[in-house]
């Protein structure tokens, strides 16, 4: 390893994340088909199952979710702001949209007793 990417571990230790490459865009971006990418995904399957479908303003490790994958995630009609919160005004408080949910599990519609 370099010491360059020494000195990125470990910085990224400090803070309790693990070290990654540079980002760069998406390699596994489906968006061109409609579908979306590997982290959308995630962040989409994350409101399943949330009263309401509320999707998650921050990751399993508590890192917050980047504004750019859930402004995407909105202007694809995934999702949708479902209200400001005052306090915190650059939140972006969303929910699944039914074409969020058939993205994130097709299967899910099917289901009745679904609250999106």
């Amino acid at each position: 390893m370099s010491e360059g990417n020494e000195t990125h571990a470990e910085a990224a230790k400090a803070v309790g994340r693990t070290a990654r490459a540079p980002s760069k865009p998406e390699a596994d971006s489906r968006s061109a088909s409609g579908q979306p990418s590997r982290s959308e995904l995630a962040y989409l399957r994350a409101g399943l199952d949330q009263p309401g479908g509320k999707l998650p303003l921050f990751d399993r490790d508590g890192q917050p979710i980047r504004p750019s994958l859930i402004k995407a995630c909105v202007a694809k009609g995934w999702a949708e702001r479902w209200f400001s919160n005052p306090l915190a005004p650059d939140w972006l408080v969303c929910r699944l949209t039914r074409a969020g949910v058939a993205a994130a599990d097709p299967a899910a519609l099917g289901d009745p007793g679904q609250a999106v």
